[in-house]
């Protein structure tokens, strides 16, 4: 019969597909296209309601042969492909175990934590606590209690950025909101000083914000560490003696600081206290003769802000300026380390450049 040799023809085709199937995917799609719901053998096996009733056994018999056959070829060329591509995708993905292995980086403090850690250890081993407080803060607490009232010229150079309440009522003009985020982290001495009777001992470091533009030596967000003494009989050289260590525990044995008179609304006398240039040691001139730039040839390098407490901040703080007195300094950490280091610019610290900061 023409169905019966059609149905052989058919068999012998797919056989021939199966056996030159390429991978897995091309078999698949000669299963689909021979025995799927709309293959070529399943169409003769719809159509058998249509042939002689003595043409339907040998007709069915023939179609069940093609199947078997044609399913045996499948199961046996999909276990051959299965074989093939597991040998292929092992000796692709294969790990040569002779390499060298990849050792994980290990990550280290920032700069900024490191010298703010080293700086804090230097106070505790001296006796003192650290302190902390909130970011933002109440103008009484930033600038008021510190004897810097809202009309003092004080304030220009410490602008900052102020908060809007809810209501809208209140701008981010200076003055005009009593909620600023700090300008210093001396708020938190306001806080001991009211929380706390003398004697006093602590450093607050922390984060402090000002409306600068960042450049080499400014940025708007920096990092600060102030110390506080109250006690009886404080005196100016107990400052000094304080700072004179803390610049040689910090920068090393053979570095002399000086202080020079300053203003500070919040201490009284007030100084800026200088360390002795490293790059040239103190001479103001390299080996060569040249001109250091690091101190720009004055041999002194600005390190911090100092002075006895002033008996206005004591008395707003409730503290008796008559029986107590106290000295008060403040270290910009960001700045110590570029001192130290020698980083020509505030700004590498802050960029995330890993090249800079793994040197460290």
């Amino acid at each position: 019969m023409a169905i019966i040799d059609e149905l052989n023809a058919l068999c012998a085709q797919t056989l021939a597909q199966i056996s030159e199937a390429p991978d897995s995917a091309a078999l698949e799609g000669v299963r689909v296209a021979v025995l799927g719901k709309k293959g070529t053998l399943t169409g003769y096996l719809r159509s058998m309601g249509q042939l002689a009733k003595e043409e339907r056994a040998a007709v069915g018999k023939a179609v069940n042969d093609a199947r078997n056959q044609v399913e045996s070829a499948l199961e046996e060329r999909k276990a051959q492909l299965a074989s093939q591509e597991l040998a292929a995708r092992m000796e692709a993905e294969a790990v040569d175990v002779t390499l060298p292995g990849r050792v994980q980086q290990m990550g280290t403090r920032h700069l900024i934590s490191a010298i703010t850690d080293e700086i804090a250890d230097i106070f505790l081993g001296l006796g003192y606590t650290v302190g902390t407080g909130p970011e933002v803060e109440t103008d009484w607490y930033n600038f008021t209690a510190l004897n810097a009232p809202k009309d003092h010229p004080s304030r220009s150079m410490q602008d900052t950025f102020y908060v809007i309440d809810r209501t809208g009522e209140q701008t981010a003009v200076r003055g005009e909101s009593d909620v600023l985020l700090r300008t210093q982290t001396s708020g938190v001495q306001v806080h001991t000083m009211e929380d706390q009777k003398p004697p006093i001992y602590i450093i607050a470091p922390g984060k402090v914000y000002r409306r600068d533009v960042a450049d080499p030596s400014h940025l708007p967000q920096f990092h600060q560490v102030e110390g506080l003494v109250v006690d009886e009989n404080i005196t100016f050289g107990d400052l000094k003696g304080t700072l004179d260590y803390f610049c040689k525990a910090l920068f090393g044995p053979d570095r002399s600081t000086r202080f020079r008179a300053h203003f500070f609304p919040f201490t009284e006398p007030s100084a800026e206290a200088d360390v002795s240039c490293g790059v040239c040691g103190g001479t103001g001139h390299l080996h060569d003769g040249e001109r250091c730039r690091m101190c720009k040839g004055t041999g002194w390098i600005e390190i911090l802000g100092c002075g006895m407490v002033d008996p206005n901040v004591l008395e707003a703080c409730g503290v008796d300026p008559e029986k107590y007195s106290g000295f008060a300094f403040g270290i910009g950490v960001e700045r110590v380390a570029c001192l130290k280091y020698n980083v020509p610019d505030l700004r590498m610290l802050l960029e995330g450049d890993m090249r800079f900061l793994r040197q460290f």
